[in-house]
């Protein structure tokens, strides 16, 4: 018979925001962990509208056993307002995705999308340093990414879009906040760099086409993913076809839930 979790007077509260609500994965990987490493603590799915998320925070905050939440649509922007501090990360993207009270009750939020990748990377064995990356998309996900890249000490960063203009904000964001960075709008082509990455949607579903020419792809280049399911998306497939090294897109969810955990006081060396 499956262990149920062990709910006490003593134990502590975490939450995962979203509108709507049941599509949202953290509980079922934070409350397995919190059992694996003996953490009296649990994570719940917290449903609030937009209308309702400061009245629902300010309540938070006077609860002394809450001790933060992992936040997603549509609350990543607007509980930048009701957060007490923002790390760099955070302000840099303009998009909160995690946040905790500290003994003060002082809502402290950052994002973790960005540094997760990277993490991710190093964990692997693939530094970003020094290297000529071409990033597919300027989406949500795309933005925390090429910052933490830029803080990271790429040599390149070559940004293409399917909508130009999109691709243009993104790289005039990353260059202001990192001048000695390289950073350009590009053609999708991946001919020449060290590391191509697709940060698009693309990739979801097995019909999806993918988002450069898996011809022009190059034996010496590093080929990853930000999609974990499937594990094998049509760009990963087509490179491994062609002799490159590939990088799934699990590592970059793994180390975000590390990055939390240790806001949350807790280490699980993911």
């Amino acid at each position: 018979m499956k262990a149920t979790l062990s709910i006490s007077g003593k134990t502590k509260i975490f939450g995962c925001i979203s509108d709507p609500i049941e599509h949202v994965r953290a509980p079922s990987v934070f409350n397995p962990l919190f059992e694996k490493h003996g953490v009296d603590a649990v994570m719940v799915p917290l449903h609030i509208s937009s209308k309702n998320l400061d009245n629902v925070v300010s309540g938070l905050k006077a609860m002394p056993n809450f001790g933060g939440m992992a936040i997603t649509l549509p609350h990543k922007l607007p509980i930048m307002e009701l957060c007490d501090q923002i790390g760099k990360q955070g302000q840099l993207v303009g998009a909160v995705n995690f946040a905790a009270f500290d003994d003060n009750r002082r809502l402290i939020g950052d994002n973790c999308d960005g540094t997760g990748f990277v993490n991710g990377m190093l964990a692997a064995g693939y530094s970003v340093a020094n290297k000529r990356v071409l990033m597919i998309g300027s989406g949500g996900a795309a933005r925390a990414i090429a910052f933490s890249l830029a803080d990271s000490g790429v040599a390149e960063l070559s940004i293409t879009n399917r909508t130009i203009v999109k691709a243009d904000e993104l790289v005039n964001s990353v260059y202001k906040a990192y001048p000695d960075i390289l950073v350009n709008s590009v053609d999708p082509d991946p001919r020449g760099y060290d590391i191509v990455l697709n940060t698009t949607s693309l990739g979801l579903k097995r019909e999806d086409p993918l988002p450069i020419n898996p011809e022009a792809l190059e034996r010496h280049q590093l080929v990853a993913e930000i999609i974990m399911n499937p594990e094998d998306t049509p760009i990963l497939l087509a490179a491994k076809s062609r002799g490159c090294k590939i990088h799934y897109g699990r590592p970059m969810f793994d180390h975000q839930v590390a990055i939390i955990a240790s806001l949350f006081g807790y280490d699980f060396n993911i």
